[in-house]
């Protein structure tokens, strides 16, 4: 009997480079956003039927579709209307073509370390262009435009392997140079062999058009100090959290695009403002409404994820790296919007531009240590489970940003600098994942459940599950490299590793706070008690130098977001330990150690005002504290 062999499923075509936007008239085919409308559109009218008005505007073919939009108006984003008569002809020159006067404008590019931007003058110029051409110069189309989830006009969703559609079906349609094939369902896009996403226009999507209103009113709040802003979140963020493709944002920035993603421009700026007085020009001017510019980021994030894209995600992360901001619930609205473009699959083999693998792999692993992170400082559940957790860790390669050579960066970052940042950006990696087993391993409901049946073992329970994850974190720091040490800073030049060794501590505590919740201080074995005290003790002492020990140019960087937790979690375990202290020795001991402790944050907290956070936290542990009874 002859077997049947399944052939094996096709492979999606590679996606042609990108070149450099450049300013003059493309053809249809180097216009693929327009192309694909054109694909789909039907057939042409007759001659007799007469253009729209923009088509008549521009001279250009008049193409409608079922929806009654011709295919230039949609891709335009304008109104299709057949109310303007007819304009009259232009006198044709020697040559016999039509002479159109194609003005100039100023395009504004950034300056370095300056909130003002200095036009770029260029001479009017005639430009004789065939009849059936549009009289207007085109460029073509962006970076973003070739990707597959950071496009102006079309967003997408993974088709997961259990939905109605199947790949096998999928993959009997016939794809273009896109991979991209039509069917009832609209346009599927294949990355790989197994993997399909659902492609929608963003006008599909009935939403309260409000973003042309948003940039403009961020544009107010910011002012003319846009261009300066923009150079210091590429100078103090951008390294040590890097979730946006710097070349593909600057290349739209210097062009003028005005179809940024609302909530993620005011996000950046918002962190960049952080910065506003340490910057000598900026600091001579009034700052921008910070509490209004929030505002207009979380609204316009609320309406930005009903049609999920890259560009939402990296708002709502910049969003969570604001104390204020920082809420569990966006953390989990940000994790399903991830999954819902495939942030949480191995894109190594897509078949979408280079850059925008790398941009995935790095915003993934972002995605992944706020979950983490979150969950330890709300007490929640992760939403992130290791199953279908696939994404490779991130190399050096992975960080690097170029598209085309051509485009240069606004500003100058040293290469040291970069090499540091993404260095701690992978090391926080690691330690997040490290995090993540302390949180399972003492932490969650079955975990909780395990020790309360344990009674009086708990403690020798615990202190056995301690040991493998302790020794990970002691591999972890002795491995660390020259650049992630504490001591390794430049003076003048801020260093962020001040929040990573921040999370070490908060790792460690961790661990031992559990250790000691669980210690019977009645029951237990002297020498037990002794000992797990003992270790908690030296830990407290450690952290607490730490944050002694921090430089101006460590306060001044960029700290990750439960970086004001963790401080205050030292002072939280400080209080535990004075709080189940067995006598008035030892709890004046840790008495005194909060003290010092606070006075510290005090000073800090005039060099980085989110620190204030964590007082406020103390206090309140303090007022606690007040109602614990004397000491024998």
């Amino acid at each position: 009997m002859a077997t049947v062999l399944a052939a094996p499923p096709l492979a999606p075509k590679p996606i042609v480079a990108w070149s450099s936007p450049l300013s003059f008239m493309d053809s249809k085919e180097t216009r693929p956003a327009l192309k694909q409308l054109q694909q789909s559109a039907p057939p042409s009218r007759s001659r007799k039927e007469r253009p729209c008005d923009g088509c008549r505007r521009r001279k250009s073919k008049c193409v409608l579709q079922d929806s009654g939009r011709c295919v230039l108006c949609e891709f335009h984003k304008q109104e299709c209307t057949f109310v303007e008569k007819a304009q009259p002809r232009k006198r044709k020159v020697d040559d016999g073509t039509d002479a159109e006067l194609t003005p100039t404008r100023p395009v504004a590019t950034p300056t370095v370390g300056s909130a003002r931007a200095e036009p770029q003058h260029h001479t009017n110029s005639i430009e004789r262009l065939p009849s059936n051409q549009a009289s207007v110069p085109l460029r073509r189309p962006f970076a973003v435009d070739e990707s597959l989830s950071l496009q102006r006009h079309r967003h997408c969703k993974l088709l997961g392997q259990t939905t109605a559609l199947d790949s096998s079906l999928i993959r009997l349609g016939s794809f273009n140079e896109k991979n991209e094939t039509q069917s009832r369902h609209g346009i599927l896009r294949q990355v790989n062999c197994n993997e399909y996403f659902s492609i929608h226009a963003d006008a599909d999507v009935q939403i309260p058009d409000d973003e042309a209103r948003a940039l403009a009113e961020i544009e107010r709040i910011v002012g003319p100090h846009e261009p300066a802003l923009i150079d210091i979140y590429f100078r103090n963020v951008q390294p040590s959290y890097p979730i946006i493709q710097e070349q593909a944002f600057l290349d739209r920035h210097r062009h003028g695009d005005k179809q940024f993603n609302p909530p993620l421009l005011a996000a950046m700026y918002l962190l960049a403002l952080s910065w506003w007085e340490q910057d000598p020009e900026l600091a001579k001017h009034t700052k921008p409404d910070v509490a209004r510019l929030e505002y207009i980021a979380v609204t316009a994030l609320t309406v930005a994820m009903q049609r999920p894209k890259i560009s939402a995600v990296q708002a709502g992360l910049l969003l969570l790296q604001r104390a204020k901001s920082s809420t569990w619930t966006l953390t989990v609205q940000l994790v399903a919007l991830g999954q819902d473009i495939g942030l949480h699959l191995d894109c190594s083999s897509w078949s979408i531009p280079v850059w925008e693998r790398r941009l995935r792999k790095r915003l993934a692993w972002a995605l992944y240590m706020q979950d983490k992170w979150s969950a330890v400082m709300h007490g929640r559940p992760s939403h992130i489970n290791p199953a279908d957790w696939v994404v490779q860790q991130p190399t050096e390669q992975d960080f690097d940003e170029s598209i085309d050579p051509t485009l240069t960066r606004v500003q100058e970052v040293t290469e040291p600098q970069l090499a540091h940042g993404r260095t701690v950006f992978m090391q926080m990696i690691k330690l997040t994942g490290i995090m993540a087993e302390v949180y399972e391993t003492f932490y969650s409901e079955t975990a909780k459940a395990d020790y309360a049946r344990a009674g009086r073992f708990a403690t020798q329970l615990v202190l056995n599950r301690a040991k493998p994850v302790q020794i990970k974190l002691k591999e972890w720091f002795a491995k660390l490299p020259t650049e992630c040490k504490m001591d390794n800073y430049t003076a003048g030049e801020l260093s962020s590793t001040g929040y990573l060794h921040l999370g070490y501590f908060a790792a460690e505590i961790s661990i031992h706070r559990r250790i000691v919740q669980s210690l019977d201080t009645k029951h237990a074995e002297p020498y037990l008690l002794y000992i797990c005290r003992s270790a908690a003790k030296t830990r407290l002492i450690s952290a607490m130098d730490f944050v002694n020990r921090l430089k101006p140019e460590h306060l001044h960087a960029f700290w990750y977001f439960p970086s004001t937790n963790n401080f205050a979690l030292i002072g939280t375990f400080g209080a535990l330990l004075q709080a189940t202290s067995p006598g008035r020795e030892e709890a004046a001991f840790y008495a005194s150690r909060l003290h010092e402790y606070q006075w510290t944050l005090s000073m800090s907290a005039k060099k980085a005002h989110w620190i204030q956070g964590a007082l406020d936290m103390l206090e309140a542990n303090g007022d606690m504290l007040k109602a614990l009874p004397e000491k024998p």
